[in-house]
């Protein structure tokens, strides 16, 4: 770290702690050349990330809507909202993972059915219902089979 007295690249960590309920840490630092003593705060910057929608449209990512439609599908469901919350963790940890700027709202429905299809089969069927806006009966009862054949099979 440059010393902002006299320039110097050098400096020794005196001291470090964390701040902002763990959020940033503050250090202490002495110049090795002139030995004079500043403070630096350290935080993880994190990218912020846009959602383009299916219309083209974009919009900052917000965990609370993910989170808002799994509670709206598991309505009256025997599901913990931690469980939910969880969910919606691993959810966010995927996408910032992905280290894309930019990602897909198509992207983020799939990983939320998948959430939702461990979950519970119910939940996931309403959420299906509404994001994937079954056509007709006969793709709706595609989808059940798809669902029994997973759990048939898992």
């Amino acid at each position: 770290m440059k010393c902002p007295f006299c320039g110097y690249e050098d400096s020794k960590v005196v001291d470090s702690r964390p701040t902002d309920e763990n959020q940033t840490i503050r250090r202490r630092r002495e110049c090795i050349n002139c030995k004079k003593r500043f403070t630096t705060y350290e935080k993880v910057e994190m990218v912020p990330v846009v959602i383009v929608k299916k219309d083209g449209t974009r919009q900052t990512f917000d965990r609370d809507k993910i989170l808002h439609g799994m509670i709206r599908a598991c309505e009256k469901r025997p599901v913990p909202l931690k469980t939910l919350e969880d969910s919606v963790d691993d959810i966010e940890k995927k996408i910032y993972n992905l280290l894309e700027r930019e990602v897909k709202s198509e992207y983020i429905g799939e990983l939320v059915m998948e959430e939702l299809k461990k979950i519970d089969e119910i939940s996931y069927i309403r959420f299906a219902s509404v994001y994937r806006q079954f056509k007709d009966i006969d793709s709706f009862f595609e989808e059940l089979k798809n669902i029994k054949g997973s759990i048939n099979n898992g």
